[in-house]
Formats: C-alpha cells, sequence, structure tokens
C-alpha cells in the first residue's frame, strides 16, 4: 500500500528493545518502527526523511516499519517468511547485523553466528539458514546472467551468490547485469559474494 513515505521527522524514540519514529506528512503523523542501527542515521527533529514502509496486518491492529534503504526492507520481507519469525525478530536481527552480512551468513550457513541477534537460539538460526538458503538455492535455477565480455571474475561461485540474492530481492535482469558488472571492477580480489553484493546494492540504491 506504501512504497515511501516522505515528510519532516516529527518524533524519535528509542526503547530497551525497539526503536520509533513519527513523520509528519500533509498533516498526518505516521508512527512507523524501525531498528536502532536506523535510528542512529536519522537527523535531527525537524529534518525531511525519506523512509521506505512496510504494512503489517494483524488481527486487532495495522502498523508500519520503516527502513532508509529499500534492500534492508526487501531483506525484512524475506526473513518474516520464515515460520517462527515476526516482525519484531526479524528487526532485531536488523539491528544485530548490516544486510550483507545478514545475506553472507545465510549463504555460508554460519547458524552460530546467527545467534548474536537477541532472542535467535541455535534451532531457530538453523531454521532460518535452511529455509533462506533454500529459495536462494532454487532460484539459482534462473538462467546466468552473462555480464560485460570485459569484466573477468575469478569467483563464479561468488557471482552466482550475489546475482540470485539480488534476483530474491525483485530487481530486473538488466538492473542486476549493470549493477553487478560495475561492482566487479571496483571489489578487491579475490571478491567474496558479501562483498560483491555490498557494492551492486550501493550501485543499484543510487
Amino acid at each position: 500500500m506504501f512504497d515511501y513515505i516522505k515528510g519532516v521527522l516529527s518524533h524519535k524514540q528509542q526503547a530497551s528493545k525497539s526503536a520509533s519514529v513519527t513523520v509528519e506528512t500533509n498533516g498526518i503523523g505516521y508512527f512507523i518502527e524501525i531498528t536502532s542501527r536506523t535510528l542512529s542515521f536519522l537527523g535531527q527533529i525537524g529534518s525531511d526523511i525519506k523512509i521506505y514502509t512496510v504494512l503489517l496486518h494483524r488481527e486487532d491492529s495495522m502498523s508500519l516499519c520503516g527502513f532508509l534503504h529499500k534492500e534492508d526492507r526487501d531483506i525484512f520481507k524475506i526473513l518474516i517468511s520464515v515460520s517462527g519469525v515476526g516482525p519484531k525478530m526479524a528487526l532485531l536481527l536488523l539491528d544485530e547485523f548490516e544486510s550483507c552480512e545478514l545475506i553472507s551468513l545465510v549463504i555460508k550457513g554460519n547458524f552460530k553466528e546467527l545467534t548474536r541477534a537477541k532472542g535467535v537460539g541455535p534451532k531457530l538460526a538453523q531454521k532460518i539458514i535452511l529455509e533462506l538458503k533454500d529459495k536462494l538455492i532454487n532460484l539459482q535455477n534462473t538462467l546466468p546472467i552473462t555480464l560485460s565480455a570485459h569484466v573477468e571474475v575469478q569467483d563464479e561461485q561468488a557471482l552466482q551468490d550475489a546475482q540470485t540474492v539480488l534476483i530474491s530481492l525483485g530487481y530486473e535482469r538488466e538492473e542486476i547485469k549493470k549493477a553487478l558488472s560495475n561492482a566487479i571492477t571496483v571489489v578487491k580480489q579475490p571478491a567474496t559474494a558479501e562483498n560483491i553484493l555490498k557494492e551492486a546494492l550501493k550501485i543499484l540504491s543510487l
């Protein structure tokens, strides 16, 4: 329903287990749940803000979750698709890990590192990896994206992993091709999937 909300930051709050902001636009104040990480990047009260949102429907209420970057919102949507991971848990994961770091842990199957997030035990961490990794692996059946001829890739698997994640986030093939081609030219070699992905997401967010 809402892609993003652009307005004036009228209130921000940090609680023990959550953070939130109120963004005013056209005389309406939108209460939006965010991560503490996002809160730390916000400007002063009264400053302009653009925040990407997810509208959540519950039996007796509706709420908004917000993110400064589209890729964080997309990863949030993927996280809450895992049974046992609700919005609050997804926000805690994105509070503990940067998006690229979180994706890298899933790709590598590093469930122990995922337990750093509050409330994530070993069983849930393994479940997150199992369900999300399966989704990423299924996406690898998509025809590979051929990069420009002048681009040299030392690790095809790292590139394929980065490509798969970008497809799962909903980017178009031409967008991915252009972003990966440019990302490969600037990342340090040997390039990892995490480094390629981090650079590609920077390019896609421009």
